[in-house]
């Protein structure tokens, strides 16, 4: 199963946006999604606290700042064919 990974904080709208449309795609396309909460962690917070939210299709970045419908199923449809 192809793993998704949101990076994001709490009180972030483009963070919320992505998570949204991550979860309408995943009724359709089956992933394993997990959101990992930068604020939570040191190293994330300096990596990435102000370039959120960011999308990970198992393990390679896909988006940065915002997560586009059609682009999400073609890369997730890519990836289920490997």
């Amino acid at each position: 199963m192809v793993l998704v990974e949101l990076y994001s904080k709490d009180g972030c709208c483009l963070c919320d946006e992505a998570k949204e449309v991550l979860l309408k795609v995943k009724r359709e396309i089956p992933f394993e999604l997990h959101e990992v909460k930068v604020q939570d962690d040191d190293y994330l917070t300096k990596e990435y606290g102000t370039k959120i939210p960011v999308v990970f299709i198992n393990g390679r970045m896909a988006f940065k700042y915002h997560v586009y419908e059609l682009e999400l199923k073609d890369k997730l449809r890519r990836e289920t064919r490997r």
